[in-house]
């Protein structure tokens, strides 16, 4: 058991022992209970809803448990938090037909993440952790690689395991069957920020590397300019989001946990523009339907645009050929 699964046991009261109770834990990072309150808890009471808090496509901006940062090592978390096996029956829950329907900007976003990994590694054994609907492990199937997934949703992973030829494990990477060694490529677009105990997923995920095998991972850049100027603000203060990362948190947790650091590199989305429409609809849906609609009639709405504000990033770091 992890030492935050370990805290989640100790802080839950006797009177109330159900999953959904929130739980306090120490830094993900270094073990820390010394913390300053980034921003307060605007969550409450509510009951989550998977397929509002807990999709790929969620819009629900702002709907955050209390975060803080740890006085030790910077690392931003929330805290208390939702515990761990709420968390997973939560994503087990989640449907998200948004995401198919803008599946074909996650495609050309996905080759352009396919091919950062490439730079490093073009065959062998790939894993894909979040995989959801299997579009990653899709592509990189195409390009010659052997691929399997972990994915908790369970409408996710039987949509991904009909689409590959490679096993989808449905549910959380502590519970996939991770043989040592098992793989060339292990990756984790967009879902390390989602772990209850990041660091713990890191070890095994290192064990299940081959001795230069490539770990390839994106998330929020909580240290980012456009994460500082929006302030409490910043789009990405979500349910669903745990831990926090900036470039130095994410790297030193990686380093602490064996792994060497071969490129860190801003990420770019791409998206079509109705999609990127509707994002304005959390703050002013008035707003968002008027971009829509013009975009409609100019017949712009299914294109494509690359997407960056500098707040999401992308880690290739490698297993030395010693471990």
């Amino acid at each position: 058991m992890s030492n935050n699964h370990k805290a989640e046991t100790q802080d839950t009261t006797a009177q109330d022992k159900r999953p959904s109770a929130q739980v306090a834990v120490r830094c993900p990072l270094c073990g820390a209970d010394d913390y300053r309150v980034k921003i307060e808890d605007t969550f409450g009471t509510r009951v989550a809803d998977p397929r509002v808090h807990y999709t790929c496509t969620s819009s629900a901006f702002g709907e955050h448990g209390r975060i803080v940062e740890c006085r030790s090592c910077q690392l931003v978390y929330m805290n208390p938090r939702p515990h761990h096996e709420a968390v997973v029956e939560n994503y087990g829950d989640v449907e998200d037909q948004e995401y198919i329907e803008e599946e074909q900007g996650r495609i050309e976003t996905f080759s352009e993440s396919l091919a950062q990994v490439q730079k490093f590694r073009r065959s062998g054994h790939l894993l894909d952790v979040g995989c959801h609907v299997g579009t990653f492990l899709t592509l990189a199937q195409d390009a010659g690689f052997d691929v399997a997934g972990v994915e908790p949703s369970r409408w996710g992973a039987e949509i991904a395991n009909s689409r590959i030829n490679g096993n989808v494990h449905c549910g959380a990477i502590e519970d996939a069957p991770l043989p040592d060694g098992g793989y060339d490529v292990i990756t984790l677009w967009d879902v390390i920020e989602h772990l209850p105990d990041p660091a713990l997923d890191i070890r095994a995920i290192h064990s299940a590397l081959r001795p230069g095998g490539i770990f390839a991972i994106s998330t929020m850049d909580v240290e980012s300019i456009f994460a500082k100027l929006f302030g409490r603000r910043w789009p990405w203060y979500m349910q669903m989001h745990l831990v926090y990362f900036s470039r130095q948190t994410l790297c030193e947790m990686l380093r602490r946990e064996g792994f060497e650091i071969a490129e860190v590199s801003t990420h770019v989305r791409r998206v079509r523009l109705t999609y990127l429409a509707s994002r304005f609809d959390a703050y002013s849906p008035t707003v968002g339907h008027a971009i829509n609609s013009v975009l409609e009639k100019v017949g712009l709405a299914e294109r494509t645009v690359g997407v960056s504000f500098g707040d999401i990033f992308t880690v290739i770091a490698r297993k030395p050929e010693s471990a």
